[in-house]
């Protein structure tokens, strides 16, 4: 009984320790935010003073690189009833894990600062509606929610 107790003991034991390893290393296979972290160029273009809200349709949905060393994010094309804008909804491996998906035709309300990007208007999307979904994509100051676990 007595040998029993401490084999149990010994295998709690380890399982710690193991966990305790595992912990202390920096995850494998983690690449980063590819050029999306809070911290990067791109992002600090959010301007808060400059957010409006626009509602259109969606006219394409692309897979675009905002600048140079960051990976694909995901842009819409919107057509309101005085322009049509491109609007930045943030990085594709964040978008597209999303329930709510945009697509060509939808009806949209976008929330987001209007920034010059490549010599072009750009509305960086802090919120976007769809119906009854929301897609929440940043706080009132511009921070990324894909960023939140790493946030101060």
């Amino acid at each position: 009984m007595r040998m029993r107790g401490f084999a149990g003991l010994s295998v709690v034991a380890l399982l710690l320790f193991g966990v305790s390893l595992a912990s202390a290393q920096p995850m494998k296979g983690w690449q980063g935010s590819g050029g999306w972290g809070p911290q990067g160029q791109y992002q600090g273009m959010y301007n808060p003073a400059t957010v409006e809200t626009v509602t259109g349709e969606v006219v394409k949905v692309d897979k675009i690189t905002p600048a140079k060393g960051m990976s694909y994010g995901i842009h819409l094309q919107l057509r309101t009833d005085k322009e049509t804008i491109a609007v930045h909804l943030g990085p594709g491996w964040y978008i597209e894990r999303l329930d709510t998906k945009i697509e060509a035709g939808d009806a949209v309300e976008v929330k987001g600062s209007r920034v010059t990007l490549k010599g072009g208007p750009v509305i960086i999307a802090a919120e976007v509606r769809k119906g009854d979904a929301v897609l929440k994509l940043r706080d009132d100051s511009g921070f990324p929610y894909w960023a939140g676990w790493r946030r101060r």
